[in-house]
Formats: C-alpha cells, sequence, structure tokens
C-alpha cells in the first residue's frame, strides 16, 4: 500500500561512491586476461550505468553468449570486490549531508542499482551507510536494466511511495530516462558525464540543497 510519504532514490555508483576507476580497473584486468582484449575508458564510460550483459554485449559484440557474460562478470566482479576490499571507499561531496536531512525530514530512501546485490551491499557497507536505507534494489530484483524504468518502480513498490513523490538522483543518461518513464522528477550529478537532461543538475550534489530537492518536488504537485 502507497502511502503520502516522499523518497530519495539513489542510483549507486557516480553517486554515492566515486567507482568507475574500480570497475574500469577490473574490467580491464578480467578482459585482458580471459579475453585477450581491452577496453578505452570511452567505452566503459559510454556504458556506465547499465547491467554487464548490456555493457559487455555493447562493448564487445551481440556474439556472446550468456554463459560467456556470466562467465566474464563473475571474474570481474570478483575483482571489483578485492579492490573494494584493498582500497576501501568514500562518500562523494554532499552525500553524507543529503542522507542524514533527507531521514530527519522524514522521507524514506533507497538504492536503486544495476548492480549486482553483493556489489551493492559491499559499498554500502564500505562507507558505513546501510542503516540509511529503507530498501534496496539492485540486478538481481528486476528483469530489465536501465533505461527501462523497472529498477526505480521496484524501489517506489518496496518503500510503499508513489512514484510521482519520489526523486531520483542519477550521473548517467539511460538512468535519467528510466526516472522519466517513471514518472520521477530526477537530480543529475555531472560525475561521469558531461551532460546530463535532469530536472535539476549539478556538478556534485554538494552544490544543491535537500530544499531544492523539496522545492523539485513540490512543484509537480
Amino acid at each position: 500500500m502507497q502511502s503520502t510519504a516522499n523518497a530519495i532514490i539513489w542510483d549507486m555508483d557516480g553517486v554515492l561512491v566515486d567507482s568507475g576507476s574500480f570497475h574500469y580497473r577490473a574490467w580491464r584486468e578480467t578482459l585482458r586476461a580471459v579475453m585477450n582484449t581491452d577496453i578505452t575508458y570511452a567505452a566503459f564510460q559510454r556504458t556506465f550505468g547499465l547491467r554487464n550483459l548490456e555493457m559487455l554485449r555493447d562493448t564487445l559484440g551481440y556474439n556472446l553468449t550468456l554463459d560467456e557474460v556470466n562467465h566474464l562478470a563473475g571474474i570481474k566482479e570478483e575483482r571489483y570486490l578485492e579492490l573494494i576490499r584493498q582500497q576501501g571507499m568514500s562518500l562523494l561531496p554532499g552525500v553524507k549531508e543529503w542522507l542524514d536531512q533527507t531521514t530527519a525530514a522524514g522521507w524514506r530512501q533507497a538504492v536503486a542499482s544495476s548492480a549486482p546485490r553483493v556489489n551493492v551491499e559491499a559499498v554500502v557497507d564500505a562507507v558505513n551507510i546501510r542503516g540509511y536505507f529503507d530498501a534496496m534494489v539492485s540486478a538481481e530484483d528486476v528483469s530489465r536494466g536501465k533505461p527501462d524504468p523497472e529498477v526505480y518502480l521496484a524501489a517506489a513498490t518496496k518503500l510503499g511511495v508513489t512514484p510521482s513523490r519520489c526523486i531520483v538522483i542519477e550521473d548517467a543518461p539511460v538512468g535519467i530516462q528510466g526516472a522519466r518513464s517513471a514518472g520521477m522528477k530526477c537530480i543529475g550529478v555531472l560525475t561521469t558525464h558531461d551532460h546530463l537532461d535532469g530536472d535539476l543538475v549539478v556538478n556534485r550534489l554538494s552544490d544543491a540543497t535537500f530544499a531544492m530537492a523539496v522545492d523539485l518536488l513540490n512543484s509537480a504537485s
């Protein structure tokens, strides 16, 4: 049952944490070792935010079988988690303040990520923010990746919040497209892309205030 509550739905990579370098290094090492091929940073950045299946098929070609994709992704994710354990992670500027203010205002919060659940849990635990979230949605919870709105709608359902009362914070065009399709307002953070078509766009979350999110949601009423 949906309520009259408000919610912030957070993408993870590039929004909560700057994990791009970890992902890129893990993919390069995996593709070099297994496929004897490489991936440019431009190709990686273009597909950042997609699920592993879509990312690999876009980057390496659609002749990859599902078994091959799963094999590569499994090796890459193990390396990614190893890098997190070795080097640790930090929240991006402004995130902690937003998490605190959203909680203080009584808004609900969720993570909605294209990443596997083990990655989502590893990241939120690495930066000690699990307690802020009422729900976490990952790749295993949906059948379609971004830009499909399924991941955001699943988060809204878990939170019990009407989609029109949700604000998504995203760093990727496919994420913003999905948020719009879900009927949600969207704040774009220019962490990994030079341009985003959000309802509000900032270079970093610390450039915006939670009051702006309140105004954004009220403007949709």
